[in-house]
């Protein structure tokens, strides 16, 4: 596989042998295809899952439970990623985490792929605990290949591990996607599962390629420290399972015995984090006033990814029953829709590099918070839109395609102008103390924007009602318009952060 995309280098004496990857150490191709083939499995499942959680010959679930399970399934996924990345700094290293982590998740996806209700929710918890462990360690041993932060590589190679990240996102809808909904929903999982199993057999094959720091314990727990966090963990686990048994046993148990609290945690554990760092005295001054200012950016892009990742469940649900999803005649299966973003990532992403270069040269490039307001005013907008091919299944007809490419269009470039900057910032706000977490921190602004929509959902707010929809749209374009008029306050307070 990754060997087919290799070259010979041109530079003697570079990490990864006598071969490149497009100019950059062998190991890279390792983890691009390992990457590839993890969100080819991880979005291929995520495309088909609100779809089948509402489908006949699915769960048949109502679009409210089908939202929340979505929604807390997606923030469970980012949540994780914490202490995914905990385990391979302190416990096994992030070469044996990612490996433990395919496992994980391929074996998640052949449960999913079970024709039985009763095994679907323990596949899904499968599949987010798998991909909480890679999320964060994969990234980790793409930047061990370079020779630290001052390689004029490691940029590149970023972008190039990018890439696959995008493509295997594009491919997964048009092939799990169309088997799933035309074939049967199990095949389409167990496809995911193959997925899984290919990037985890390339990752064991081409493993020889990564540096050797990969498989080193950064940070390994002392024999004090390990009996500890198994007592705590223990202690936990038992409470867990004695009241689940408890509730189980009454007669009382129901989905949102599970959904409730996970949805909560989503919640109060990123507010939890962000209190943490923020009364934490050993921070000077400084320090401080850039959190302050993180925490505008921080709420703002919870309220943006609520909005986002609803592209996945809430739109998907009404293209599925409101949508005429064809074009010049042809219908498409409803998970196609869910290709759009990664294909228009993969063209835009240049072209906005190239804009910042070009503004950048003329001393005209947007500030960091002026592109952070812009990026929320526009998914608030994706959502403006949203209301036209609403009003248009309110009248009982079917909303043309187009209408939702548009949405997803507008929601594309809101993520090029937030995400890219969001992690930038974080990387360059994060005090000294806090810089290998405060990366997790970013993505729990995923968790508390995807459990908070679950939240709504679980409450039996209808998110596909027209009012619901504005009032969101309202939610997001004020917010990034509070953002820009109190630039310059949150500019003093990050200091010389720019």
């Amino acid at each position: 596989m990754a060997s087919s995309l290799t070259k010979d280098s041109v530079t003697p004496g570079t990490p990864g042998s006598e071969k490149t990857f497009f100019g950059h150490p062998r190991g890279l191709a390792t983890l691009f295809m390992t990457e590839m083939w993890e969100r080819f499995s991880y979005y291929g499942m995520r495309a088909l899952l609100p779809l089948y959680l509402v489908a006949p010959g699915g769960l048949a679930l109502n679009a409210g439970t089908a939202t929340a399970i979505y929604s807390v399934y997606v923030s469970l996924v980012y949540l994780l990623a914490m202490p995914g990345g905990w385990f391979g700094d302190r416990v096994w290293g992030p070469r044996k985490t990612v490996a433990v982590a395919g496992a994980i998740i391929m074996l998640g996806h052949l449960t999913l792929a079970l024709p039985s209700s009763g095994t679907f929710y323990a596949g899904l918890g499968l599949v987010a605990i798998g991909s909480g462990l890679l999320k964060a360690n994969i990234s980790t041993m793409v930047g061990h290949l370079y020779k630290g932060p001052d390689d004029p590589r490691r940029d590149g190679g970023f972008t190039v591990f990018y890439m696959g990240i995008n493509l295997g996102a594009f491919a997964a809808p048009l092939i799990i996607g169309t088997v799933g909904e035309s074939v049967n929903w199990h095949l389409g999982f167990a496809l995911a599962a193959l997925g899984m199993g290919l990037g985890l057999a390339q990752f064991l094959l081409g493993s020889r390629h990564l540096d050797a720091h990969s498989s080193v314990v950064p940070k390994p727990l002392s024999a004090e420290e390990k009996s500890s966090t198994l007592r705590k963990s223990a202690l936990w686990a038992g409470i867990a399972v004695v009241a689940y048994a408890a509730l189980g046993l009454s007669g009382h148990y129901t989905l949102n015995w599970v959904l409730v609290p996970l949805t909560l945690l989503g919640v109060i554990i990123p507010v939890m984090v962000l209190v943490r760092i923020k009364r934490d005295k050993d921070l000077d001054r400084d320090d401080q006033s850039k959190m302050s200012a993180y925490i505008w950016f921080f709420v703002a892009a919870a309220i943006f990814w609520m909005i986002y990742d609803q592209g996945g469940s809430t739109l998907s649900i009404f293209a599925d029953s409101s949508a005429d999803n064809r074009v010049l005649g042809w219908e498409f299966p409803v998970s196609w829709y869910q290709s759009v973003n990664p294909v228009l990532i993969m063209a835009l992403a240049p072209v906005f590099a190239w804009i910042w270069l070009a503004l950048n040269r003329r001393g005209k490039e947007p500030s960091t918070i002026v592109k952070f307001a812009s990026g929320l005013v526009l998914v608030g907008v994706s959502f403006f839109l949203f209301l036209a091919p609403l009003s248009i299944a309110e009248g009982g007809h079917k909303a043309a395609a187009l209408w939702l490419v548009a949405i997803y269009f507008t929601q594309t470039v809101g993520e090029l102008l937030l995400s890219p900057v969001g992690l930038s910032v974080t990387t360059k706000m994060a005090p000294a103390k806090y810089a290998s977490q405060m990366m997790g921190v970013w993505f729990l602004a995923v968790t508390a924007g995807d459990a908070t929509t679950g939240l709504l959902s679980i409450a039996g707010v209808d998110l596909n009602k027209t009012g619901i929809v504005a009032m969101e749209a309202a939610l997001a374009v004020v917010a990034g318009v509070a953002v820009w008029m109190y630039r310059n306050k949150v500019k003093a307070l990050m200091g010389d952060v720019r």
